[in-house]
């Protein structure tokens, strides 16, 4: 079985994959883009209304983490809050395949768009996020641009 034919699914975190989810990082050269995800699982503690944290699972490994903003409140409310796979799992397809379940996701919450964020620069993940489609709106927001993909 090819690498990019194995399933993933996004799990929710629980005490049988905190551990895995806590230690998993990028590689140093990607770690001013992608924040860490100890900061993420905080974030989602102190804001569980909006936070739809989950495990990126490939063959029963953690091997990433997603974390959707869902606000029905807000103007945008799917936004793609976190996104990692880790170091050496990137390029088999993985965090493509966590997004297309996290646009199912929304798209069974009655969403149509998903609005994303990254940090330029050299290493960026812009070029993974315009091949799924995302487009750049023009703002930017904390120093970050701000991209939306109509589903």
């Amino acid at each position: 079985m090819s690498p990019t034919s194995r399933a993933v699914s996004l799990v929710p975190i629980d005490k049988d994959n905190l551990a895995a989810v806590f230690k998993l990082d990028v590689a140093e050269d990607q770690r001013e883009f992608v924040a860490r995800n100890p900061w993420s699982l905080a974030q989602a503690l102190v804001e569980p209304a909006i936070a739809w944290p989950r495990a990126i699972v490939r063959d029963d490994e953690v091997v990433g983490f997603l974390m959707l903003e869902i606000d029905l409140n807000d103007d945008r409310p799917f936004w793609l809050w976190r996104l990692m796979v880790g170091e050496g799992l990137q390029g088999q397809g993985i965090g493509a395949a966590a997004v297309a379940l996290a646009i199912e996701e929304v798209k069974t919450r009655g969403g149509t768009e998903l609005f994303t964020s990254w940090v330029p620069g050299d290493g960026t993940p812009e070029p993974f996020y315009l091949g799924l489609g995302f487009v750049p709106t023009g703002e930017i927001d904390d120093g970050e641009v701000v991209a939306r993909l109509v589903l």
